[in-house]
């Protein structure tokens, strides 16, 4: 193949071929993907299906309506992940045993991200938050360092947030959410 490599002939009929299976590959991901999104759609709705039968059991459990509040008020509804963000150390740390103790995640796989201002130190920042809400070390990402628009009203040991990557407890969390006032209005 290298000694016709630079023929014209080699040369367009190299292009042919790529363009013949660029175009079938296309179709086998545009294929793929549908496969995907229905197996997704199924997960997702086996996920509020379970969050649905699970509420019956945990709906007068103090650390699952603390939790379901928790994110009702402070987590993220929007976006993918699964993440609650707050100045409160206490918020975080019942959130976190939520976490662990209705939801049962692998304590190892919570993260926890800061952010904070320029002129306070991460390492006293992150060392608050370990002894005050729990959190490990380990857990820590990357912390973001903003631009605060007023001077004198700062936070002392930044915001955190909490994020634990799973669109299945996200899907459960978001079907909790819509069945506890449901509940709590009866």
């Amino acid at each position: 193949s290298d000694w016709f490599s630079k023929q014209d002939w080699s040369v367009s009929l190299s292009q042919k071929l790529n363009n013949k299976y660029l175009e079938k590959n296309k179709a086998r991901i545009v294929h793929l993907g549908k496969i995907r999104g229905r197996h997704l759609d199924r997960l997702y709705e086996e996920a509020r299906e379970d969050a649905r039968s699970e509420f019956d059991l945990l709906k007068n459990h103090p650390l699952f309506v603390s939790g379901v509040m928790i994110y009702w008020g402070e987590g993220d509804k929007v976006s993918a992940q699964f993440r609650v963000t707050n100045t409160d150390p206490k918020m975080i740390k019942v959130f976190k045993e939520f976490l662990l103790k209705v939801c049962n995640v692998p304590k190892e796989r919570i993260r926890a991200s800061l952010i904070i201002y320029p002129d306070l130190k991460e390492s006293e920042c992150k060392k608050y938050w370990i002894e005050e809400a729990g959190l490990d070390n380990n857990s820590f990402t990357k912390t973001v360092i903003i631009r605060g628009k007023h001077k004198t009203n700062k936070i002392r040991f930044g915001i955190c947030t909490m994020n634990f990557s799973s669109r299945f407890l996200k899907e459960k969390m978001l079907t909790w959410i819509s069945l506890v006032p449901k509940h709590l209005s009866r």
